[in-house]
């Protein structure tokens, strides 16, 4: 997908931001009224407090230099400091040995098990042999959905009944991935609340369980975000990354959302890496994340 495409699923996110922006200029400098309410712009745009502080600090040092006085140069400014806040994740592990295990997490709703099936697409298009585990036993759609993913992309998919032991389909998944010298192993596990703490014990005997098969397993666990949810999304990687230790993200819905300035409040404060945002419904519309694209779209600079 190209960057106009991509930026035209951004839509609702760049029209907060950009018309709040032009909005800023009244044909003179910008004073400091204009730069609160420059932050209050980015704080509605989910950005969060402390990306959205560190932004207009700059562009008031910015202002001190020389004057700012288009859109343009003050989108630059805004450009700059986003792709600083996204460059200090940490980069996306390698998918190396064999299996290497995956474990998806988060909570309900935010298209967790859907998001399981598009990234084994994703890998097996990319070459690599996948295994599905349907560990998310509380739901049996969850499990039917997960087959029927399996069976339309010729993935196996490890399965029991509603209601068994998920971390005893995780062991089944990661002793069959072994003895068929699988590359990568996509457990899917129940979406939770950080609230449910029989859930969270479970998520815990899941990691431990998984550990016992193979030392470093597993070796990724990435939650599940909505986009849509902003700054709720921020507290359930919160929970979640003391729970369990989150190492990667997936941002779902980001197509159908004004919110999408998350993405900058989450890398401001976890610096951890994006894996994946989905900006549609297809599996091609989960795409691997890369920062540039993301804040071009989001800022939409003149030079695009």
């Amino acid at each position: 997908m190209g960057f106009s495409n991509f930026r035209d699923r951004l839509t609702k996110s760049r029209q907060t931001l950009t018309r709040g922006i032009s909005q800023l200029f009244r044909g003179a400098e910008l004073d400091d009224e204009d730069f609160d309410d420059l932050e209050d712009l980015l704080i509605s745009a989910d950005i969060g407090v402390a990306a959205s502080h560190r932004i207009v600090e700059a562009a008031k040092k910015e202002a001190k230099n020389k004057s700012i006085s288009s859109v343009e140069s003050l989108n630059s400014i805004i450009h700059s400091e986003m792709l600083g806040a996204l460059a200090a994740c940490k980069t996306v592990a390698e998918i190396a040995g064999r299996p290497y295990v995956m474990l998806v997490v988060g909570v309900n709703g935010v298209g967790k098990t859907t998001s399981v099936a598009k990234i084994a697409k994703y890998f097996q298009q990319q070459g690599k042999s996948v295994m599905l585990a349907a560990a998310d036993t509380f739901r049996a759609a969850a499990i039917e959905q997960i087959q029927t993913w399996g069976q339309r992309m010729e993935i196996p998919v490890i399965a029991q009944h509603q209601g068994a032991d998920a971390a005893a389909v995780a062991h089944d998944a990661l002793t069959s991935a072994k003895s068929r010298n699988v590359d990568l192993l996509l457990i899917d596990t129940a979406g939770r609340q950080h609230t449910h703490i029989d859930l969270m014990q479970q998520l815990k005997k899941i990691t431990r369980v998984l550990g016992k098969v193979e030392e470093k397993a597993p070796h990724e666990i990435m939650q599940v975000l909505d986009a849509t949810t902003g700054q709720n999304a921020v507290s359930q990687l919160k929970h979640f990354n003391e729970a369990v230790g989150v190492d990667s993200l997936c941002l779902t819905k980001l197509d159908g959302t004004a919110k999408g300035g998350v993405i900058v409040a989450i890398a401001h404060e976890f610096q951890l890496p994006i894996r994946f945002v989905g900006i549609g419904e297809s599996a091609e519309d989960l795409r691997p994340f890369d920062a540039k694209s993301f804040v071009d779209a989001l800022l939409m600079p003149a030079s695009k």
